[in-house]
């Protein structure tokens, strides 16, 4: 795909896509990564002589206009990171402010954004001479501010979104060996390309969260009252017996699991040594010989890549999993593993233990990431080609 290297920026205004979508809490940023991500970009552009810049970002998943998501605290905080006044634009289209900063209001205001409506993507097209696509976490979908722009102007790929494809799709290209997936999370059918991917690339897959009850369930093993999708159960068998073919990555299940009356952090807590949960029980974290195991695996390994919680970490009783989990792929990272974290839970976890600076590669795109290892086309990649 194309990078910055094959666009002429100076003296010419340039749309940025970025990658906003950050969580607030009345009206305040609670956590700038998405924001700190983008700056080397826009610094590099700044620094190539670009006479504006003019970002497109979205927020939530407003319908209409919603004061309470508008980009106002967004730009406030990138002025500050940046060190100039970022000036937002109510409307994508000239004459913007007076400011080499300019950052349009939230794109899912506009009619047709999501559509990748044509004529909303010939406004964002009229604001600039290049279109810079940085927003790795929006580059599976085919809207406006991503697919539609850059097709109508010269267009490559900001940094951080050709540093997050260079990276995802070189795990499963050529990993250093060997080749360690944790796939964690509640579904089995929200994972299942990915499991495919790393079943045919991965050495070993370690599974948690409550995506493991389908596969312990297909191996005849009680739940309980553990969180087991039935949509999953089939596909865990499907798993189950492909990874017992040759050549195919060693597919680890928890051996023992934390259990819990019911789904709060002031519930009855109980370990369980082996799997088979007892009625009137849920399973809701991997138990401690198993984060043991999960933890050794990770730290003989050449490559890890992490997506989805090993429990319900957002409980304290029920985080311990998750915790050694996530400090076992940052002790690999500090010891020079290749660490891949594919955002969403998994980020937000290392966030909440710190350790988030640990790893090789933090992903600012879950379902983008999800979606390139499991070999799609994201389109605002596609159409940089």
């Amino acid at each position: 795909m194309r990078t910055l290297e094959d666009v002429d920026v100076a003296g010419k205004p340039v749309v940025v896509r970025v990658d906003f979508n950050v969580p607030l809490s009345d009206g305040q940023i609670t956590d700038d990564t998405r924001i700190r991500a983008a700056l080397p970009t826009l610094r590099e552009l700044r620094d190539r002589g670009a006479a504006r810049l003019v970002l497109l970002a979205h927020l939530g998943r407003p319908e209409g206009r919603d004061a309470a998501l508008s980009l106002a605290p967004v730009a406030r905080r990138l002025g500050e990171l940046l060190g100039t006044p970022v000036a937002l634009a109510d409307q994508p289209d000239p004459p913007l402010p007076d400011a080499p900063v300019v950052m349009v209001e939230n794109v899912r205001f506009f009619d047709g954004e999501t559509k990748d409506d044509e004529a909303l993507a010939r406004r964002y097209a009229a604001l600039g001479e290049v279109f810079v696509d940085d927003a790795f976490g929006a580059a599976h979908r085919a809207h406006s501010s991503t697919h539609g722009v850059a097709r109508l102007l010269p267009s490559a790929a900001g940094r951080l979104l050709e540093r997050e494809v260079q990276t995802l799709t070189g795990i499963l290209r050529d990993p250093p060996r060997p080749l360690v997936a944790i796939i964690g999370g509640a579904k089995v059918t929200d994972k299942i390309g990915v499991l495919d991917a790393f079943l045919d690339t991965a050495d070993a897959i370690l599974i948690g969260g409550a995506m493991c009850f389908p596969f312990l369930y297909a191996q005849g093993h009680s739940v309980g009252g553990s969180l087991c999708e039935q949509d999953g159960i089939p596909e865990a068998k499907r798993l189950l017996h492909e990874a017992r073919e040759a050549d195919k990555a060693d597919l680890v299940l928890p051996a023992d699991l934390l259990l819990g009356r019911d789904f709060s952090a002031d519930t009855e807590v109980r370990s369980l040594d082996g799997v088979d949960v007892p009625e009137g029980w849920m399973g809701l974290d991997i138990g401690p010989r198993t984060a043991q195991a999960y933890g050794e695996r990770i730290a003989a390994a050449g490559c890890v890549f992490w997506n989805g919680p090993m429990g319900a970490f957002e409980l304290e009783p029920f985080a311990a999993g998750t915790r050694t989990v996530a400090e076992a792929v940052a002790e690999a990272g500090r010891g020079g593993t290749v660490t891949v974290v594919g955002g969403g839970d998994s980020a937000a976890a290392l966030t909440q233990f710190g350790l988030a600076d640990a790893v090789t590669h933090l992903s600012t795109g879950g379902g983008a990431s999800l979606e390139l290892i499991e070999g799609k086309t994201l389109p605002g990649v596609e159409v940089l080609a």
